[in-house]
């Protein structure tokens, strides 16, 4: 049977038979030439970047073309440059020039974001010639716009993958009013992005009820496929076995680890308030990343004089294995009202470490039946420091649910969130972009 009929016959089928043999995965992917554009990718340490560059490589692996347009690495240890082409296994990588202008500070995100913007739309120009469909992140958030532009004047299909919802992020965060016109023109021209593409990836079942609220008739076309964890990658390492342990002197203590950008939409507060309960007991809060809450949190600390507190900065990535394992709890956290707005991509390197989880969320967050359904950790309200504080007590009493939790946490990724899974999953999407 050809390729092309074999193409024909998934669609029809709804992708029944979608765990083939990857030789006919390899035959039908070749029909696919994508192109990703996103403005963070490896070396810079984003986990967007990150996760991307996971994706693209199994995608590759699959039989997919891959290229990636992406811009100078913003957020990298010691690298102001990275080369601006190159070939990592079956993908090619282009890097534009990216101004780093105050990237601490919220305008300098958004020029810089405009920035990017403006040279990927350059990158556009000539990839529509030799590509067939576009992957447009949300980083930065306008960037899908060059999807419906692309879309318009050549006719190319894109994919928009939404990492976060804008502009309701930014109007739940005070950086915009409600009613202001550039909040009224962004949901304009979201509507006609989302109208005109092929597909829609959002990263939770909440992000994908906010989308079809906003725009009822794309709601067939939205796919909620999860951020994932290689359980290859990341194993469990017992803490005194672990050197990133040892080095930080919290074998002996038992570790709440919270690992990851500490951002607007995070809720830090009600772990801060955790802590102060168990300020006298051998418990060690290590918080490793950066963010627009870090220094925030720093300066409530030594205002307190709490001593259990341990802040490091974000580890490269080969340390994340054992910076990630040097713990006994890991804690998730999303801001009273982000609970349809972002998702936390964190969760799922937590769950590959072995250890329990602990979620800071909203009552009506996607996150609870999660945690609920993988039994591998407890989920708290915003603001319920007490009951967190006494999760962790008891954790810390009682090693052997500790270490059920964690089984229990490491098999429920391994069964649905490998890298292996989510990509199949983006492939499917894809060839439903190209018909």
């Amino acid at each position: 049977m050809k390729y092309t009929e074999r193409l024909k016959e998934l669609v029809h089928n709804k992708y029944k038979d979608l765990q083939i043999a990857n030789h006919e995965f390899l035959g039908i992917g070749q029909f696919i030439k994508l192109s990703v554009i996103t403005q963070f990718f490896p070396p810079d340490y984003a986990a967007t970047g990150q996760l991307i560059e996971e994706l693209a490589r199994h995608l590759a692996q699959l039989g997919v073309d891959v290229e990636v347009f992406t811009g100078q690495p913003g957020y990298a240890f010691g690298l102001k440059s990275a080369p601006a082409v190159e070939q990592l296994g079956g993908v090619r990588i282009q890097r534009s020039r990216t101004a780093q202008l105050c990237p601490q500070r919220i305008r300098g995100k958004a020029l810089n974001g405009i920035l990017f913007t403006l040279r990927a739309a350059f990158y556009v120009l000539s990839a529509g010639r030799r590509r067939n469909v576009l992957l447009l992140t949300t980083a930065p958030p306008f960037l899908p716009i060059l999807g419906y532009l692309a879309h318009i004047f050549f006719g190319i299909s894109y994919v928009c993958l939404l990492y976060d919802l804008y502009p309701d992020v930014a109007i739940a965060l005070g950086v915009i009013p409600k009613n202001q016109w550039l909040a009224q023109f962004w949901r304009v021209i979201n509507r006609q992005v989302l109208l005109k593409a092929k597909e829609i990836v959002v990263l939770s079942p909440a992000m994908k009820q906010q989308v079809a609220a906003n725009c009822p008739e794309v709601t067939d076309k939205i796919s909620v496929i999860h951020s994932w964890a290689d359980p290859e990658w990341i194993v469990p390492i017992a803490k005194e076995d672990n050197w990133f342990a040892q080095q930080y002197n919290v074998v002996n203590k038992f570790t709440v680890l919270y690992s990851g950008n500490m951002g607007r939409c995070h809720d830090i507060h009600t772990i801060l308030n955790a802590a102060k309960y168990l300020q006298d007991e051998p418990v060690e809060f290590v918080f490793i990343g950066g963010g627009a809450k870090r220094e925030e949190l720093i300066e409530e600390v030594n205002r307190l004089r709490l001593r259990n507190f341990l802040f490091l900065p974000y580890q490269e990535r080969l340390v994340l294995p054992y910076s990630l394992t040097a713990c006994d709890l890991s804690l998730v956290s999303v801001d009273a009202g982000m609970e349809s707005l972002v998702a936390p991509s964190k969760l799922y390197p937590a769950l590959a470490t072995g250890r329990p989880v602990a979620v800071i969320c909203p009552q009506h967050s996607y996150l609870r039946p999660l945690i609920a359904d993988a039994n591998c950790g407890e989920t708290f309200d915003n603001a319920d420091s007490y009951e967190l504080a006494s999760f962790i007590r008891l954790l810390s009493c009682d090693r052997l649910l500790a270490q059920r939790m964690g089984r229990a946490a490491r098999q429920y990724l391994q069964s649905f969130f490998t890298p292996q899974m989510i990509s199949q999953q983006y492939f499917e999407v894809l060839l439903r972009a190209i018909l």
